[in-house]
Protein backbone atom coordinates (compact mmCIF):
# COMPACT_ATOMS: atom_id res chain seq x y z
CA UNK A 1 0.00 0.00 0.00
CA UNK A 2 0.97 3.64 -0.38
CA UNK A 3 2.28 6.36 1.91
CA UNK A 4 -0.02 9.36 1.55
CA UNK A 5 -0.11 12.86 3.01
CA UNK A 6 -3.26 14.95 3.26
CA UNK A 7 -3.00 18.72 3.62
CA UNK A 8 -6.15 20.71 4.35
CA UNK A 9 -6.57 23.85 6.47
CA UNK A 10 -9.72 22.25 7.93
CA UNK A 11 -8.51 19.56 10.34
CA UNK A 12 -11.79 17.61 10.19
CA UNK A 13 -11.54 17.31 6.39
CA UNK A 14 -7.95 16.03 6.58
CA UNK A 15 -8.85 13.56 9.34
CA UNK A 16 -11.86 12.25 7.39
CA UNK A 17 -9.69 11.58 4.32
CA UNK A 18 -7.04 9.97 6.52
CA UNK A 19 -9.65 7.67 8.10
CA UNK A 20 -11.10 6.59 4.73
CA UNK A 21 -7.71 5.85 3.16
CA UNK A 22 -6.27 4.18 6.28
CA UNK A 23 -9.12 1.68 6.12
CA UNK A 24 -7.89 0.83 2.62
CA UNK A 25 -4.52 -0.12 4.11
CA UNK A 26 -2.60 3.04 3.22
CA UNK A 27 -0.25 4.80 5.64
CA UNK A 28 -1.72 8.30 5.88
CA UNK A 29 -0.43 11.43 7.61
CA UNK A 30 -2.77 14.42 7.91
CA UNK A 31 -1.57 18.02 8.15
CA UNK A 32 -3.13 21.47 8.50
CA UNK A 33 0.17 23.39 8.24
CA UNK A 34 1.93 23.64 4.88
CA UNK A 35 5.48 23.63 6.28
CA UNK A 36 4.85 20.49 8.37
CA UNK A 37 3.69 18.64 5.25
CA UNK A 38 6.68 19.86 3.23
CA UNK A 39 9.09 18.86 6.02
CA UNK A 40 7.49 15.40 6.24
CA UNK A 41 8.10 14.85 2.51
CA UNK A 42 11.74 15.94 2.97
CA UNK A 43 12.24 13.16 5.55
CA UNK A 44 9.99 10.40 4.18
CA UNK A 45 9.13 8.71 0.91
CA UNK A 46 5.62 9.79 0.00
CA UNK A 47 3.73 8.20 -2.90
CA UNK A 48 0.80 10.62 -2.99
CA UNK A 49 -0.05 14.10 -1.69
CA UNK A 50 -3.71 15.11 -1.45
CA UNK A 51 -3.75 18.90 -1.25
CA UNK A 52 -6.52 21.41 -0.68
CA UNK A 53 -6.23 24.41 -3.00
CA UNK A 54 -7.02 27.02 -0.32
CA UNK A 55 -4.62 26.81 2.61
CA UNK A 56 -3.56 29.23 5.33
CA UNK A 57 -0.19 30.51 4.08
CA UNK A 58 0.22 29.05 0.59
CA UNK A 59 -2.00 27.68 -2.15
CA UNK A 60 -2.18 23.98 -2.86
CA UNK A 61 -0.47 24.68 -6.18
CA UNK A 62 2.48 26.32 -4.38
CA UNK A 63 2.76 23.36 -2.02
CA UNK A 64 2.64 20.92 -4.95
CA UNK A 65 5.42 22.90 -6.63
CA UNK A 66 7.59 22.61 -3.48
CA UNK A 67 6.84 18.90 -3.07
CA UNK A 68 7.78 18.19 -6.69
CA UNK A 69 11.17 19.88 -6.15
CA UNK A 70 11.84 17.64 -3.13
CA UNK A 71 10.27 14.45 -4.46
CA UNK A 72 9.51 14.45 -8.21
CA UNK A 73 7.99 10.95 -7.99
CA UNK A 74 5.30 12.02 -5.49
CA UNK A 75 1.93 12.14 -7.23
CA UNK A 76 -0.62 14.82 -6.41
CA UNK A 77 -4.39 15.09 -6.14
CA UNK A 78 -5.82 18.57 -5.75
CA UNK A 79 -9.06 19.22 -3.85
CA UNK A 80 -11.05 22.41 -4.07
CA UNK A 81 -14.41 23.77 -3.07
CA UNK A 82 -13.88 26.61 -5.57
CA UNK A 83 -13.03 25.02 -8.94
CA UNK A 84 -11.76 27.24 -11.72
CA UNK A 85 -10.30 26.40 -15.10
CA UNK A 86 -7.15 28.34 -14.19
CA UNK A 87 -6.41 26.37 -11.00
CA UNK A 88 -7.19 23.07 -12.70
CA UNK A 89 -4.83 23.91 -15.56
CA UNK A 90 -2.09 25.12 -13.18
CA UNK A 91 -2.38 21.98 -11.05
CA UNK A 92 -2.18 19.62 -13.99
CA UNK A 93 0.77 21.51 -15.53
CA UNK A 94 2.67 21.10 -12.24
CA UNK A 95 2.08 17.38 -12.29
CA UNK A 96 -1.10 16.86 -10.31
CA UNK A 97 -2.63 13.59 -11.45
CA UNK A 98 -6.20 14.56 -10.55
CA UNK A 99 -8.32 17.57 -9.63
CA UNK A 100 -11.41 16.89 -7.50
CA UNK A 101 -14.22 19.13 -6.31
CA UNK A 102 -15.17 19.15 -2.63
CA UNK A 103 -17.10 17.79 -0.96
CA UNK A 104 -15.61 14.55 -2.23
CA UNK A 105 -17.46 11.37 -1.32
CA UNK A 106 -15.80 8.18 -0.14
CA UNK A 107 -16.28 6.26 -3.39
CA UNK A 108 -14.87 9.06 -5.54
CA UNK A 109 -11.91 9.49 -3.18
CA UNK A 110 -11.10 5.78 -3.12
CA UNK A 111 -11.41 5.35 -6.89
CA UNK A 112 -9.38 8.50 -7.66
CA UNK A 113 -6.60 7.47 -5.26
CA UNK A 114 -6.54 3.94 -6.72
CA UNK A 115 -6.38 5.27 -10.29
CA UNK A 116 -3.60 7.78 -9.51
CA UNK A 117 -1.49 5.22 -7.65
CA UNK A 118 -1.92 2.68 -10.44
CA UNK A 119 -1.17 5.03 -13.30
Amino acid sequence: MATIIVLDDVADAAIMIKRILSRQGHVVEAFTEEQQAIDFVRKNTVDLAILDMKLLKMTGVEVLEELKKISPATKGIMLTGYPTLETAKQSLELGAAAYCVKPIDRDELESTVAAVLKG
